[in-house]
């Protein structure tokens, strides 16, 4: 390849989005002002300059670092000056070339000029394959494009030089400007070429792209035309005729009549139908009309299913499908029965509350079944925005009526049950706040005449029986909340889980698995076993899961052919089809022992029992609480420490204690997040024990809040915190004295188990949980005693 040559000064002109090729003709527009001067320097001179492109488009004033380093030097050939300041030139590349050295900057852009010669090949074979392929390529170019430069062709079909059919092709296409530069900068003429080959394919798949696109775009636009000329053509010759319009049109205003609406609803209908005769085919207005109406009409106005309201029969229908919840039934019995004395009055709200599996939904299922009642599901879980229960406002793009209305549009009756799951896991955000939105739906008052944003007319939600479900109150808002009528379901006892198990969820699993009684027995203690290891909840949904697993392993092995024709799963060989159990029982002290006390504690999926541990040390007053707790519980565990520091001579307690020994309560199980207030009575037992060194009764379990002054005073949850006693093998719980009332609803097989022992006082926790002599016990319960139980109780061999 040569050397650049230097060729002398010129002036230099800047390119934007546009590449010129040697020996290649074209003309542009001039318009900044550096440009304009630089092509009359040319003028004046001889009428040569440098076209240089330069690289930012967007750059109105590029310097030398802004340009690329190849350029196109061209004369000349005409200018005309337009409109305004805009000139039009027309040009001719001469050769490659490039800035040696900018010698000026202002007014224009001038300087030393270097040509640039492209690198000498001789003529072979492949390079005339080539230079044929790269004609044919282009007349295909030529033919998709519809492009006027059948003289260009010409030109190459006649030329024998790769390189200059290459700038041909590259000046004479619709390449992108960067492929442009490629070409321009690309020395070698045969590899010029061949990069100029693959471009050109390139460009012909993207110009028949855009053939195809453009070919439907137009056939879609024809295809309208048609359509509407035909259309007005039909409407004219009816007019002519007198006919009327036997249409959609006439179809939908026959059903707007049919439904017999209240007459401002049946008149906006009229005069939404009319906007839409008058709207032209195909408009956007003319869709949201549409749509608007069959929304409308699709709603069940009128139509409602036959109530059938009797307590007897809802009976039957609760009893089948529930076992166990006897006041959840009553309470629903009892509704029904004010439903049945007066029919006339709305619909109580009813919000049923509890734990997680325990049959909820299932519930309001079967009320409707006793009701003949329609239903719609509308899981509240995770809604943020108000729009999803009010609906939003027709003129949005995608706007869609809200879950209320959906709901009854799915149950086909204008007085279903709407099941509201979830309501207490809806949040609220900047779109609005969805419980809100619900108080006027949950309004008896209101919902006669509920808007939907999206219909914008009347809708009467009177007869419409609203049932809610939640795990929690907690975070449902106290609006809502006062609107429902709340009724809570709490745990299955292990009894009532064995009796479902037996009775709903063994045969379902066994239906559904395709195993019949005579080929799969299941003992008693086996699904006992299930319950107690390899679930942990309040309701039963992961005992079913178990039962779907065990069928599933049976299933496998009576294929085999291993076992016979019967498989029996008892309490030994469950582990065979469950594996190793998940949950172990707690071992509870077999032993009375000093500082260990088992308290009861609640939990979402049930109670559990809660071992206190408490270390006494020398140190200097210390108090230190470890097992992951909460606030209140370790504010509890410092109320019980001054209680003991206030009365530490009646209880037998060191009175300088607290400048002498450090204190440790430990909860085992620290993974575990603990927190509340029952756990009180508990820590303070156990701190009296380890200071005075009296064991604390093993088969006692105890569950209350304390004050400072030692009082007892009542907690919650005390139905699951009995029967976590009860499975774990304890014989006495003591309880708060104001928590007596709430032994009505346990279970009877746990009252009749269980010794339940009420207490106002600390001192009465001591004195039943702690190991006393006589004269060990608190004043209070010194003078219950009488003096001849006294007496015999200090006569040698008798335990104190």
């Amino acid at each position: 390849m040569n050397e650049n040559t230097t060729i002398g000064t010129m002036p230099i002109l800047a390119l934007r989005g546009l590449v010129v090729f040697p020996e290649q003709t074209i003309h542009f527009e001039v318009g900044r002002i550096k440009s304009v001067l630089a092509l009359e320097a040319a003028m004046k001179k001889d009428q040569m300059l440098l076209l240089m492109p330069q690289k930012d488009i967007e750059k109105d004033d590029p310097g030398l670092r802004d340009l690329y380093q190849m350029g196109t030097v061209a004369k000349v050939k005409q200018i005309l000056r337009g409109q305004g300041e805009t000139i039009r030139v027309l040009v001719k590349g001469l050769y490659r070339a490039r800035i040696q050295e900018l010698t000026q900057n202002e007014p224009h852009l001038f300087g030393v000029v270097a040509s640039v010669p492209q690198t000498e090949v001789t003529d072979n074979l492949s390079s005339r394959a080539l230079r044929r392929e790269a004609n044919n390529l282009y007349g295909k170019y030529l033919e998709l494009a519809d492009h006027q430069a059948q003289p260009v062709l010409l030109k190459m079909l006649s030329s024998g030089d790769c390189g200059f059919l290459a700038d041909s092709i590259g000046q004479n296409s619709g390449m992108d400007f960067e492929d442009k530069m490629q070409l321009l900068m690309q020395l070698h003429p045969v590899r010029r070429l061949e990069k100029a080959v693959r471009l050109l394919q390139k460009e012909i798949e993207m110009v028949r792209l855009e053939s195809s696109i453009h070919e439907k775009t137009r056939y879609n636009i024809d295809q309208q035309q048609r359509d509407y000329y035909l259309r007005e053509q039909m409407r004219a010759i009816r007019d002519e005729l007198g006919e009327e319009e036997d249409n959609e049109f006439a179809q939908l205003e026959k059903k707007i009549l049919l439904l017999k609406l209240p007459e401002d609803v049946e008149e906006k209908l009229l005069k939404d139908l009319s906007r839409l005769k008058k709207q032209p085919f195909g408009s956007s207005e003319a869709s949201v009309l549409r749509n608007y109406l069959d929304v409308v009409l699709e709603l069940p106005w009128n139509n409602k299913t036959k109530e059938r309201i009797d307590v007897s029969a809802a009976r039957k229908v609760l009893e089948k499908d529930h076992f166990g919840l006897e006041k959840v039934k009553e309470r629903i019995l009892e509704t029904i029965a004010v439903r049945q004395m007066a029919p006339e009055n709305p619909a109580q709200i009813i919000c049923l509350v509890g734990p997680p599996g325990v049959g909820k939904t299932s519930i309001a299922y079967s009320i409707a079944r006793s009701l003949n009642r329609k239903m719609a599901r509308l899981s509240l879980g995770g809604i943020h925005d108000e729009a999803d229960i009010r609906g939003h406002r027709k003129t949005y793009v995608g706007a869609m009526p809200g879950r209320i209305m959906t709901a009854i549009t799915q149950a086909g009756s204008s007085n279903p049950l709407l099941l509201l799951d979830e309501v207490d896991k809806m949040g609220s955000d900047y779109r609005g706040d969805p419980s809100a939105a619900l108080l006027e739906v949950l309004d008896s008052e209101q919902n006669k005449t509920y808007r939907d944003n999206y219909l914008e007319i009347p809708f009467d939600l009177s007869d419409v029986m609203f049932i809610a479900t939640a795990n929690t109150m907690d975070t449902i808002p106290r609006p809502l909340l006062d609107r429902m009528e709340i009724i809570e379901l709490g745990s299955y006892t292990d009894e009532e889980k064995l009796m479902i198990g037996k009775k709903h969820l063994l045969p379902k699993q066994m239906q559904k698995h395709g195993l019949k009684k005579a080929q799969l027995r299941i003992t008693d203690d086996a699904i006992r076993d299930m319950i107690s290891c390899y679930t942990r909840e309040s309701g039963v949904r992961n005992l079913e899961r178990q039962l779907a697993k065990l069928c599933r392993k049976v299933d496998m092995e009576l294929l085999q052919g291993d076992c016979g024709k019967r498989i029996t799963v008892n309490g030994s060989n469950l582990e065979q089809y469950l594996g190793t159990r998940k949950y172990l029982p707690d071992r509870l002290p077999l032993t009375d022992q000093i500082g260990l006390v088992t308290g009861l504690a609640w939990t979402s999926v049930g109670g559990e029992v809660l071992e206190v541990e408490v270390n006494i040390m020398d140190g200097s007053g210390k108090l230190e609480l470890t097992g992951n707790l909460g606030d209140v519980m370790k504010e509890s565990a410092h109320a019980a420490l001054s209680y003991i520091r206030a009365n530490a001579a009646a209880l037998g307690v060191p009175e300088d204690f607290y400048k002498t020994k450090d204190i440790h309560v430990h909860f085992p199980e620290g993974a575990v997040p603990k927190d509340g207030p029952s756990a009180g009575v508990t820590v303070c037992t156990a701190m009296v024990s380890a200071l005075t060194g009296v064991t604390v009764r093993s088969d006692v379990a105890m569950t209350g809040e304390i004050s400072i002054r030692g009082r007892v005073l009542p907690i919650g949850g005390l139905k699951e915190k009995t029967m976590a006693a009860l499975r774990h093998g304890i014989r006495t719980v003591i309880i708060p004295k104001d928590n007596e009332r709430d032994l009505e609803e346990i279970d009877p097989t746990v009252r009749q188990a269980l010794n339940f022992v009420s207490a106002q006082t600390v001192d009465a926790v001591l004195d039943t949980a702690l190991n006393r002599g006589v004269g060990e016990l608190t004043p209070t319960l010194l003078k219950a005693i009488p003096e001849e139980v006294k007496e015999k109780c200090r006569k040698p061999g008798i335990r104190q």
